[in-house]
């Protein structure tokens, strides 16, 4: 009687009829086994709270608060209104628990239901990184807490260093789909990270010239793949010649659309500090965000 009345929340709604929810329940079936709360709330249900909690900025408490009350999220978890839901420990022990290979392998698997969905267009992949600030700020003191896997990295035209993280992507030029995210930290150099993040299926591969070397712009003509990296200046050349300026300012207007991205996660889902302490935890957390945008932008281009 009380659904009958209650306007649903289309979004939820769309997102629910998209995904094929069974065969992430089959990847996390492991979890039946493993103790990740009182009661033993199902896997399934604990990952689609995760999702709502990074498309609602919720934190653990107000997650459990939003569950018990909320009639939309409840009909998306797949709970009635007679059973109870997860406390903020649970939820807590519940992202523990998929931490490292099993959000990574969840991950992938909502990208091959994306691809058979003909949502994956693989005209070009965008890459680029931004940094985050660690979610303690470094001290000297024993007694205060820190983050041993943060590091310092000067921002890029900006005064200043940053500590903390780098978060590496790779976008899907056309749908704005996130097809591979990876966390270091923010002293590592983006073009360490960049064959990781070249799909190999892609028609082209955008990118700034921090990612330009000869031995990857060789390897993207063997593979078949157009090498749009931007060209830097050197000792030899130090004035880019008319052409080359051109060429730049063409790939840029392609390129920049990953900030785009990162302006989303940072405004719309607040991170620009991470959450969690160490690399497992916040890589953990930067993948629930990727799909949580992804789930959205499949909701907006999925025919």
């Amino acid at each position: 009687m009380v659904a009958a009345v209650v306007k649903p929340n289309e979004r939820l709604e769309r997102i629910d009829g998209l995904i094929a929810w069974g065969e992430l329940d089959r990847l996390l079936s492991p979890l039946r086994a493993a103790p990740t709360g009182r009661p033993g709330y199902r896997p399934l249900m604990m990952l689609k709270a995760l999702l709502l909690q990074q498309w609602y900025g919720l934190s653990d408490e107000e997650l459990e608060a939003a569950l018990a009350d909320r009639l939309s999220f409840r009909r998306f978890l797949g709970l009635s209104l007679a059973e109870e839901t997860p406390d903020h420990s649970t939820i807590w022990r519940f992202r523990e628990a998929i931490k490292g290979a099993l959000a990574e392998a969840v991950f992938a698997e909502l990208q091959r239901q994306f691809d058979r969905h003909g949502l994956v267009v693989r005209r070009g992949t965008l890459i680029d990184a931004t940094l985050v600030e660690a979610a303690v700020r470094p001290s000297g003191s024993a007694a205060a807490p820190s983050d041993p896997d943060a590091a310092f990295a000067r921002r890029a035209g900006k005064a200043g260093s940053t500590f903390g993280f780098k978060a590496h992507v790779a976008v899907d030029q056309g749908s704005g789909l996130i097809r591979t995210a990876i966390l270091t930290a923010a002293n590592v150099n983006e073009t360490s990270i960049a064959d990781a993040l070249i799909q190999g299926d892609e028609r082209a591969v955008y990118a700034d010239m921090a990612y330009e070397t000869k031995a990857r712009r060789a390897a993207l003509r063997a593979r078949g793949i157009k090498d749009r990296l931007m060209h830097r200046p050197n000792k030899h050349h130090p004035v880019l010649s008319p052409r080359l300026a051109l060429r730049n300012r063409l790939i840029a207007t392609v390129r920049g659309r990953v900030e785009t991205v990162f302006g989303v996660l940072k405004r719309h889902y607040r991170w620009r500090r991470a959450r969690y302490l160490g690399l497992a935890r916040n890589q953990t957390h930067l993948h629930l965000l990727c799909m949580a945008m992804n789930l959205r932008r499949a909701c907006v281009i999925a025919p």
